[in-house]
């Protein structure tokens, strides 16, 4: 009879476990799928395009044709909610089972963790031939085998007929009463996954929200209306062309670079301290992988940033983007410098500011150190500087990058007002938007130098319109511009550099990459 028992038991906990395996791999499905459905932009395009293996020529093939990559995105979005709905609730669980087994599959093989094959740095770290996607994809084949589902599921309802609930009470047949009771307790265990969706349901909500009837409908008129209309800025159907590409040491950059700094939240608002905080909440993780994305898709294929985000670029990577970072080696100078090249860094470059403050204190060893160090990991390494007078000391001590990072603007806006009493340095006697107090001197010294130069700060962190400055930096010798912009700016930024890079430069320097 223990033994009996001790069987009943292991039973029980199995169907017990299987339940909760079930659930939360539900949970993992609906949430991916509800998460796709709600940003209409999603698309699983590059992620196909940047597939590796055996499968890379169909997925490549499904991700060219623009009807097929339509059918597969309302496949993968509708499969994922379907097959979650059907485990959470026990419903056709085997139907959802292999429906859910043949998706994790097909991501397997779009991205196998071969050593030689394909070898990404994810969030959860390296893989090596068994991943998440796998692992996966055994449990729900264990959820096939079984039928737990007609215990403790909605599956219950499609093996018992409805009428046999409700069995007549008579005083005199207590065993189908008993009959009737037991029948019932068994509904009452298949809708047991049922509060486990409510509170799926109230989790996405807080972390997703619904938009209202309101917000959905109330559209006013910018100019008679309090509120504003939102933004309809131009998508991929308007762009004009991709930017170009130059090399340096062999690496491929468009010539338009993208700025980390508005991803990061430094967005150089001066005396609207709460704009740094504004820019964080706007750039979500979704947000930034769908602004990295239409960034590829406009020929920028570089990031500059700071290592601090390696974790979400890494993330970006894991979900099929190829956007690659230059890093600018970070406050923690040494420490933060190995960690870009340990996570992935294209190039590195000392820090503007840090570069500074090494001039100035003499600190020359450590450039140097930065120098050495990237290259020997097979990276171009670069200067970055605020001051002119940085760049000028590193070549009189011998110190010649890859590349330089120089500030550069025009100081003909209205708001670059000088404080003569003390403008000694960058930071102690200009304003924070004046990045590039010496233009004239800056184009002249850099027309000296044979390596390619990568202007950053050309809008003066926002205080010149791009088409007053995209050219001006172009004309006066930038080989590469860095900019910061929202996804909104995108296409607009974009044509106007595809505008001015295929037309007649007139420049004072030569091309140097």
């Amino acid at each position: 009879m223990k033994q009996i028992r001790k069987v009943e038991y292991l039973s029980a906990m199995l169907v017990f476990f299987l339940l909760f395996l079930r659930v939360a791999i539900g949970w993992h499905f609906l949430y991916e799928g509800l998460t796709k459905l709600m940003h209409s932009g999603w698309t699983a395009e590059n992620y196909l395009l940047n597939s590796t293996w055996i499968l890379a020529g169909f997925f490549k093939w499904m991700a060219s044709n623009d009807i097929v990559m339509k059918a597969v995105d309302l496949l993968n979005i509708w499969g994922l909610i379907l097959v979650g709905l059907g485990l959470m609730f026990g419903l056709f669980t085997r139907i959802a089972s292999i429906g859910g087994t043949l998706l994790l599959l097909l991501y397997y093989f779009a991205y196998p963790p071969f050593i030689g094959v394909f070898q990404e740095v994810g969030p959860q770290g390296i893989f090596m031939i068994v991943n998440l996607n796998l692992i996966e994809a055994f449990a729900l084949m264990v959820i096939m085998s079984s039928d737990s589902s007609r215990k403790y599921g909605l599956d219950y309802f499609r093996a018992v007929p409805i009428k046999s609930f409700f069995v007549k009470k008579e005083k005199k047949e207590d065993v189908e009463t008993n009959e009737g009771d037991s029948k019932r307790r068994d509904m009452l265990k298949a809708m047991a996954t049922i509060p486990i969706a409510g509170a799926f349901a109230i989790a996405f909500n807080q972390k997703h929200g619904w938009e209202s009837f309101e917000e959905k409908n109330l559209r006013t008129d910018v100019i008679s209306g309090a509120t504003s209309k939102p933004l309809d800025y131009k998508g991929l159907d308007k762009l004009k062309g991709k930017i170009p590409h130059a090399k340096i040491k062999g690496l491929d950059l468009s010539r338009m670079i993208m700025g980390g700094n508005l991803i990061g939240g430094w967005a150089h608002a001066r005396d609207l301290l709460y704009v740094n905080d504004l820019v964080k909440a706007y750039h979500t993780e979704d947000k930034v992988f769908k602004t990295l994305q239409m960034a590829e898709k406009c020929g920028i294929n570089t990031l500059i940033t700071n290592p601090i985000l390696s974790p979400v670029i890494k993330k970006y990577w894991d979900q099929g983007g190829k956007i690659q970072f230059i890093s600018d080696g970070g406050w923690n100078f040494r420490d933060d410098l190995i960690k870009s090249i340990d996570n992935g860094a294209a190039a590195c470059y000392v820090q503007g500011g840090t570069a500074d403050i090494f001039v100035k204190e003499g600190k020359f060893d450590e450039i140097a150190w930065a120098l050495e160090t990237t290259r020997k990991s097979g990276l171009p390494a670069g200067i970055g500087a605020h001051e002119l007078q940085t760049i000028k000391a590193c070549v009189e001590k011998g110190l010649i990058p890859d590349f330089w990072m120089k500030t550069f603007h025009k100081n003909s806006y209205w708001s670059a007002r000088i404080d003569n009493e003390r403008k000694t340095t960058l930071q102690e006697g200009f304003a924070d938007n004046i990045f590039c107090q010496n233009s004239d001197e800056t184009e002249e010294f850099m027309s000296t130098l044979e390596q390619p130069w990568i202007a950053f700060k050309v809008l003066a962190a926002g205080a010149i319109l791009p088409k007053d400055a995209f050219r001006w930096a172009f004309e006066h010798g930038a080989d590469f511009i860095c900019v910061g912009m929202y996804d909104f700016q995108m296409i607009d930024n974009v044509n106007l550099a595809y505008e001015i890079l295929n037309s007649d430069i007139p420049r004072s320097r030569p091309w140097r990459a």
